[in-house]
């Protein structure tokens, strides 16, 4: 199992929004998800920096980059460009993060 973290901005107005859709996300992208070999996927909001911290355990690097060529995906990212900072493409600006430090 491969530990994924990474760091993404939501517009300053929109934190309630972002939590609602993710509150309301369909069956489509969770299914997408676990199929591509996710678990423990969770976001995080530093609301003051208007800063996502995301976390997932992925089965493999290939099937989390996968990820992001299916449909379901495409359509999320179209969904919540309006919401946080987005590339040409709509997937959200992010950067990995480094892991630090590991206590298992």
């Amino acid at each position: 199992m491969h530990r994924k973290t990474f760091a993404m901005f939501v517009n300053p107005t929109h934190q309630e929004e972002h939590q609602k859709r993710h509150d309301e996300i369909g069956d489509e992208m969770k299914n997408i998800l676990q199929t591509h070999g996710v678990h423990n996927y969770s976001i995080h909001l530093f609301a003051e920096q208007n800063l996502l911290f995301g976390y997932a355990e992925v089965e493999s690097d290939e099937q989390w980059a996968a990820i992001s060529q299916t449909e379901v995906c495409q359509k999320w990212w179209a969904y919540i460009k309006d919401i946080t900072p987005s590339n040409e493409d709509n997937s959200p600006i992010s950067k990995s993060l480094k892991e630090f430090f590991y206590l298992e």
